[in-house]
């Protein structure tokens, strides 16, 4: 979840403003939290807040997004969410967006298996991104959570991740081919994440990766965040700089889901 946060943040000041480059200052003044943050922060404390079985994980995790979300109304969210954050009667638009996965971290980390995690990403991702593209980035980026937390080798990863997308692109490929502002759905952000996580050499390099390539870079360092925060830890160095850039409320959840889930 961490990891995730921090690539939203780093990634932040360089969505539309792409740098085809991994040499930037890591955590840069102008940096800042963006909806990616926030929609996590909302999935943590829907987990926080849900039962022990999860039957009312999806509706925690709608009084959540909209509970959390409507404090931050200007963060960037696309204007189909943003309308389903303020709607009396939320309801399931059938979405492919990358917000699906970009949010599903903390997933990942309070999932005990695979299978789990591909049960609680259901219910959370259900709510708003129930195409079968936005459900999938979702579970993806889950299950690859909780691979990496089981130790499993990155050839094992990829493995797995291969039977969810094509893995063949390079993220020098991905730079070469660069044309612009990246169209933010699953099919292309998914894909991209992953080959910078598997691309990286730790976490940093991951999160520069996803810099490197263009596009939608915050959600796509928030994916491969989350995916390298847990294979490879985050750095106490970032993690004691991302408290600077958020607000008491987020900084409170981000603590409470650490010590009930990341405290092993």
């Amino acid at each position: 979840m961490i990891g995730a946060i921090i690539g939203d943040v780093v990634g932040s000041r360089f969505e539309f403003r792409n740098r085809l480059s991994k040499d930037f200052q890591f955590l840069h003044p102008d940096c800042e939290f963006t909806d990616d943050t926030v929609m996590t922060c909302a999935v943590a404390q829907a987990l926080l807040d849900s039962r022990e079985d999860w039957s009312d994980l999806s509706e925690k995790t709608v009084a959540a997004m909209q509970r959390i979300g409507q404090r931050y109304p200007d963060c960037g969210y696309g204007a189909r969410f943003i309308h389903w954050m303020f709607s009396d009667d939320p309801q399931p638009y059938n979405s492919c967006g990358n917000g699906s996965a970009m949010r599903i971290s903390p997933v990942g980390f309070a999932a005990k298996d695979v299978e789990e995690a591909k049960l609680l990403s259901a219910k959370v991702t259900c709510i708003s991104h129930n195409h079968p593209e936005g459900m999938k980035g979702a579970e993806a980026t889950a299950v690859a959570i909780v691979m990496a937390r089981q130790g499993k080798t990155k050839e094992e990863i990829r493995d797995v991740m291969s039977e969810y997308y094509d893995l063949s692109t390079t993220v020098d490929m991905y730079r070469t081919a660069w044309t612009g502002h990246g169209r933010e759905i699953c099919q292309v952000s998914l894909p991209q994440a992953l080959v910078c996580f598997l691309e990286g050499n730790d976490y940093e390099d991951v999160i520069r990766n996803c810099v490197s390539i263009g596009g939608d870079s915050d959600t796509i360092a928030a994916i491969a965040g989350g995916i390298a925060g847990a294979y490879y830890g985050v750095p106490q160095e970032f993690q004691e700089k991302l408290l600077g850039y958020l607000p008491a409320d987020l900084r409170e959840i981000v603590e409470a889901f650490r010590a009930r889930f990341m405290s092993e």
